[in-house]
């Protein structure tokens, strides 16, 4: 005769029994809102709008009440008649896009060589005692110092403030992106090492996924350094450009133009930024930071 064993089930004597095997329930702390678990109304875009909105409407109120002087400091109401004129007169439109274009040429240039030089210099030694120096070197030297030379060599054409805007791009990328590179956690390179990855392998997935965030700081400090060096680029015998616009606009002293160059500008600076902003939103999604309290 053979014995045959029913197993036993055990209920729950209590609630405190039950809970202990219920699996904890894990909440994503960025689906939450930091306001009482509601979406914030304003898109955050939007938000980011509202000191420039509360400095014009001071500037406009202080301009009614007579605290300006007209002639030295005009209200914003002058400010969009004046830009209202140069869009109309289609001076506006092709000063912008032919100092837009000066950016773009030197963007690419100096975008492209600043990667390819602190790649090399990041991932070899050789790299990084044949180049690093050079860049040291010319990261101390003001770019607009350069400005004799560049004419000296390239001409008074568009080559030398093409050069001169990838000159300051260049630096303010391969800086940042060698940083990145030689930052990346060693930790992360070794484990790739110990699975058996190669060389190459390990730089793709590992290296350069790693200096990205650096990379885009790279850039975006590149894209501010790039409007700053076109106002000195289109000293250089621009016969178009906002540089242009805003010397004759100096000569028979119109503040209004002036003040409309400067919101363009920083316009294209926010714009710039923004672009860098949506980059980051995208390519930065494994990386969780702190969005402020």
């Amino acid at each position: 005769m053979s014995l045959v064993v029913e197993p036993q089930v055990h209920e729950p004597s209590d609630t405190a029994s039950v809970s202990s095997t219920v699996a904890p329930v894990l909440v994503d702390p960025t689906s939450l809102a930091t306001d009482g678990g509601r979406r914030p109304r304003v898109p955050r875009s939007l938000q980011r709008l509202a000191g420039p909105i509360l400095l014009i409407v001071a500037w406009q109120a202080a301009s009614s009440l007579g605290l300006f002087d007209e002639r030295s400091v005009p209200s914003p109401a002058s400010v969009v008649d004046a830009g209202r004129t140069l869009i109309a007169s289609g001076d506006l439109q092709d000063h912008t896009l032919a100092s837009l274009t000066r950016v773009l040429k030197g963007l690419a240039l100096g975008l492209t060589a600043g990667v390819v030089l602190a790649v090399a210099a990041g991932l070899s030694r050789v790299g990084e005692n044949l180049i690093d120096g050079n860049m040291e070197v010319l990261r101390a030297i003001p770019n607009f110092a350069l400005l004799p030379v560049l004419i000296a060599w390239f001409g008074i054409q568009e080559q030398p403030k093409v050069v001169l805007i990838s000159l300051t791009v260049v630096v303010a990328i391969y800086i940042n992106t060698y940083a990145a590179i030689r930052n990346v956690d060693a930790s992360l390179v070794e484990a790739a090492r110990t699975f058996g990855v190669g060389r190459w392998e390990l730089v793709r997935t590992v290296v350069l996924p790693g200096a990205l965030p650096g990379f885009l700081v790279g850039f975006r400090l590149a894209l501010t350094g790039a409007w700053l060096a076109l106002i000195f680029a289109e000293t250089i015998n621009a016969p178009t450009g906002l540089g242009r616009l805003m010397t004759d606009a100096r000569e028979y002293f119109r503040l209004d133009i002036i003040f409309v160059l400067l919101a363009v500008y920083a316009t294209l600076g926010l714009l710039s930024l923004a672009f860098v902003r949506f980059l980051e939103g995208r390519l930065l999604t494994w990386r969780r930071a702190f969005d402020g309290a």
